[in-house]
């Protein structure tokens, strides 16, 4: 064989093994790992393909929290390749009428999941490319019909690992819904003149930080300098839970132990902590669509 037909046979088998290499399911439920709730998910993606790459966001949103799911996915979706298919099962309606569907974003990713508010952050971060109800006579476990309560494991892993295997297209998932998804209302973040109106859509829970959906972008409006300080009001469904005058650093360290701080977290996000402490549990705030925040700029005496 000459040079030139190997070097022809080399790059096919090259081209052919990349457009064969596996996709990616990333897993996302309320299920907790206390038992095999999320094996058996895996299990039947495993089933469907053995070599699919198999990840798990978090199996630790609060039980039935479908606002938490839904900014977990918005946290996490950005950073992963494009073709990702992410499973998220945060489904009090399992076994009603709610509809199960695939997202496909205008970023290329595919979001697989009951349509309950789910998507509400994911649709407006990375956009709507197309909708697809889930066709269950074509994608569902085979001889799961008989069970109600389990779609996380029958329904969606399954076509979610059928997708990203290659074995259905996105087009055969199912129907093509308008490109529109059922949405959570929330307080997104708004410019008032001398302040800032925003959400507390979720906590850092590790450490009781505040995050907020108050972006760099719209925080520096205020024009607010590292160790000035700028009012911050809490209220929960209109509700006053928090007000403070609040120095603005960098991290953490700049203030003293047992201190309260605002800083741009690692999504540049405007946000609130104690140093070395739990602000959540110290002024017993939480997050979702009713917590919101007022942020005003501290002006000097």
């Amino acid at each position: 064989m000459k040079k030139t037909q190997v070097l022809i046979v080399f790059t096919i088998c090259i081209v052919t093994a990349c457009n064969h290499q596996k996709g990616v399911v990333v897993f996302q439920t309320d299920y907790g790992l206390k038992d095999g709730a999320v094996a058996a998910m895996k299990g039947v993606a495993t089933g469907v393909d053995p070599d699919l790459k198999l990840y798990d966001l978090t199996h630790e949103i609060p039980a039935f929290n479908i606002w938490e799911g839904a900014y977990r996915l918005q946290q996490t979706a950005p950073y992963w390749p494009t073709g990702t298919v992410f499973v998220s099962v945060v489904d009090p309606g399992v076994g009603t009428d709610r509809k199960s569907v695939v997202l496909k974003t205008k970023t290329g990713h595919y979001f697989v999941t009951p349509d309950n508010g789910t998507l509400t952050l994911i649709a407006q971060s990375l956009g709507i490319e197309s909708v697809r109800e889930i066709n269950e006579e074509l994608n569902r476990r085979k001889n799961s019909q008989a069970s109600y309560t389990f779609h996380g494991r029958d329904v969606y892993a399954y076509t979610g690992a059928r997708l990203a295997a290659g074995v259905i297209k996105f087009e055969q998932v199912g129907r093509e819904l308008p490109p529109a998804v059922v949405t959570i209302p929330y307080q997104k973040a708004v410019n008032q003149g001398d302040s800032i109106l925003g959400n507390i859509p979720i906590l850092d829970v590790q450490y009781g930080n505040i995050w907020t959906n108050i972006n760099d972008s719209i925080f520096k409006v205020l024009h607010v300098e590292p160790k000035e300080k700028v009012e911050v009001n809490i209220n929960r469904n209109g509700t006053p839970v928090f007000s403070q005058d609040v120095e603005f650093v960098h991290t953490f360290g700049d203030v003293p132990a047992g201190k309260t701080l605002a800083y741009m977290n690692s999504l540049m996000n405007f946000s609130l902590a104690i140093n070395m402490g739990n602000m959540a549990d110290s002024f017993h705030i939480n997050s979702g669509a009713e917590w919101n925040i007022v942020v005003k700029r501290k002006k000097p005496n």
